[in-house]
């Protein structure tokens, strides 16, 4: 059966609303959480970027509901050794309810230190050496490696959870996809592509397909758009802009040219259950196992309500 989370944005929230959010997405219903590790807000108007791994921390005593991170890049900003010691203290914190998921990255988050922003073939080898160190390190003992991206000297976590972190693999395209079948646990995207459930099981991929999706809950559908349209305009931006360009005030400017129409044509924007529904069953009709949901805006209460009472038992239904 299809198991329906909240996803926790970070680029929106800071540490304690976050928090907040995740023990009414409990209360409402929802079984598991999703939440962004980034630097930055996509745009400006969204206004927050906490760092993801102190609030995991919060989150873990403030509630009993699994969470995924959607999705954390261990090339760049962050040395993948680093990474298997969060992950690992994440899973400990969350009793086992923590899966570390992880993609290739965006411009926007891993410039910041001044590297090379690789093409994405090469960030999706560095991705599967990275996944290499997390698990060597997870197992336990001393780990020193000299792979063709990345050195580890020496290192061992030393605080691990009773079983390995589990790893899921973001994916857009057709060999990420099989990437994540090859190399992880499970595999996790925001679009409804059933080709790319596909390719993930035909590369052998066994565990959880998660999909991420957002909506608007509002009084009417202008509203909801409207709001789309002043806080995530950068979801409908083409192509690979969304992973080259590095600035906040970047994806302003690019997103200048999307209208509310635009937004209103991809996203459930307004008070009519039957289109949250029809949002919702595109990822099921897709194939997905796990379905996380944002609202976008301040109205998140009235989300909550609105999905416990009148979308929540029509998709358990169904």
């Amino acid at each position: 059966m299809v198991s329906i989370g909240y996803f926790l944005a970070s680029e929106s929230f800071g540490p304690h609303e976050l928090v907040r959010q995740a023990k009414a997405a409990e209360r409402a219903g929802f079984e598991r959480l999703w939440i962004s590790d980034h630097y930055h807000p996509w745009t400006g108007a969204q206004g927050h970027s906490p760092f993801v791994w102190s609030v995991l921390g919060a989150l873990s005593e403030a509630t009993s509901l699994p969470v995924t991170t959607a999705v954390t890049c261990p090339l760049i900003r962050t040395h993948p050794a680093v990474i298997a010691q969060a992950a690992a203290t994440a899973g400990v914190q969350c009793r086992g309810g923590f899966t570390l998921g992880v993609g290739t990255g965006e411009a926007l988050n891993e410039h910041i230190t001044g590297e090379r922003w690789p093409p994405p073939a090469e960030r999706i080898d560095m991705l599967t050496e990275a996944i290499d160190i997390i698990r060597a390190l997870h197992r336990g003992g001393e780990v020193s490696y000299r792979g063709e991206h990345f050195t580890v000297e020496h290192a061992r976590v030393y605080t691990l959870p009773d079983e390995p972190v589990p790893i899921n693999v973001a994916a857009f395209g057709p060999r990420a996809a099989r990437v994540a079948g090859r190399y992880g646990d499970g595999f996790c995207t925001v679009v409804p592509d059933a080709e790319l459930v596909r390719e993930f099981r035909e590369a052998g991929g066994t565990g959880p397909a998660q999909g991420g999706m957002k909506v608007c809950w509002a009084d009417t559908e202008a509203e909801g758009a409207a709001t789309a349209h002043r806080l995530w305009p950068n979801e409908v931006l083409p192509g690979a802009l969304p992973s080259t360009l590095p600035r906040p005030r970047d994806f302003e400017q690019a997103a200048s040219v999307v209208t509310e129409d635009m937004l209103r044509e991809r996203f459930a924007c307004g008070p009519d259950p039957q289109r949250h529904l029809d949002q919702v069953r595109q990822y099921l009709d897709a194939g997905f196992d796990e379905i996380y949901v944002q609202q976008m805006g301040e109205r998140q209460d009235d989300f909550f309500a609105a999905w416990s009472e009148h979308v929540l038992p029509k998709i358990r239904a169904s």
